[in-house]
C-alpha cells in the first residue's frame, strides 16, 4: 500500500496547525503559488522538497512519517465474523497472536517448527483480514491500536477459555516469575467501577511494556501472559446457602 497519500495528508495537517499557507510554502521553495497547490494536488514531491518542507515547522522527515502513522485508523477489535476465521484455523491464531505480541516473521520461525510457506500464507490471510500489512521482505506492520482487545465473549475469547483457562491455572503459582492474587471483599458499584479502570490501566502499561520490548532478543524474552479478573459472584456452594 502506498504511503505517499497518507503522508501528504499529514504534511497538510501540520502546516495548517503551524498557520502556514501555500504562499508560505511558495516563497519557501521559491516556486510560485499554483505550482506548489499543484504538487499537493498530485502528491509530487522529491524527498528533498519533503524534507525541505518539513523544515519550516521544525520536524524531520522521520517525525512526519511517525506523525502519519499514529494518525492512521488502527483496529481496536476484530469482527466476530474474523475472529470466528481465525480460530478455525489453529496455525492462523498461533501467528495472529505472535504478530499482536510484536513478534516479526523470522521471530515465527525462530519459535515454532512452522514451515516457512506456511507461515507466509498465514501472514497473507491477516493481512486479507486487515490485522497486519505485509511489506517487502515479510515485514510486519500491525494495524491493531495500542488499546486492541478480543472481542468480549467472542470466538477467540470462548476458544481461550475452553482450551487453555484450565491449563493456565493448573501452577501452584511459587515462582518468581509467577503471581496469583485472590482478594475478596463487599464492594458498592462505584468502588467496583474504579477497580475496572484500575484494570484498564494495567493493561494498558502491559501493552506499553510489550513495546518497550520490541528491540529485546527473542532469547531474552518469555511468553507471558496476565489474567485480570473481577465480578459480582458468589461460589456455588455458597450461593444454594443464601435466601
Amino acid at each position: 500500500m502506498s504511503q505517499t497519500s497518507p503522508l501528504i495528508s499529514t504534511l497538510k495537517r501540520e502546516l495548517k496547525a503551524h498557520g502556514i499557507t501555500y504562499a508560505d510554502v511558495a516563497l519557501h521553495l521559491e516556486l510560485s503559488e499554483a505550482s506548489v497547490k499543484r504538487l499537493f494536488s498530485e502528491k509530487n514531491f522529491t524527498l528533498q522538497r519533503l524534507e525541505s518542507i518539513c523544515s519550516l515547522i521544525n520536524i524531520e522527515l522521520s517525525d512526519l512519517v511517525l506523525k502519519m502513522q499514529q494518525d492512521q485508523p488502527r483496529l481496536s477489535q476484530l469482527s466476530h465474523e474474523q475472529e470466528k476465521e481465525i480460530t478455525e484455523d489453529l496455525l492462523l491464531l498461533l501467528v495472529a497472536v505472535s504478530v499482536i505480541n510484536g513478534m516479526s516473521y523470522e521471530d515465527i520461525l525462530q519459535l515454532y517448527d512452522i514451515a516457512p510457506t506456511d507461515c507466509l500464507r498465514k501472514l497473507v490471510k491477516l493481512d486479507k483480514l486487515q490485522l497486519i500489512e505485509l511489506l517487502p521482505g515479510n515485514r510486519i506492520k500491525l494495524r491493531v491500536a495500542p488499546n486492541f482487545s478480543w472481542r468480549p465473549n467472542g470466538p477467540i475469547q470462548r476458544f481461550f477459555h475452553q482450551k487453555v483457562e484450565q491449563d493456565f491455572f493448573n501452577s501452584k503459582f511459587e515462582k518468581s516469575t509467577e503471581k496469583l492474587v485472590v482478594c475478596n471483599a463487599l464492594l458498592s458499584d462505584i468502588a467496583n467501577a474504579r477497580i475496572q479502570k484500575k484494570m484498564d490501566k494495567l493493561s494498558k502499561e502491559f501493552n506499553e511494556l510489550m513495546q518497550d520490548d520490541l528491540n529485546t532478543p527473542m532469547n531474552k524474552k518469555h511468553g507471558t501472559t496476565m489474567v485480570l479478573a473481577i465480578r459480582q459472584w458468589q461460589y456455588g456452594l455458597f450461593k444454594q446457602l443464601t435466601k
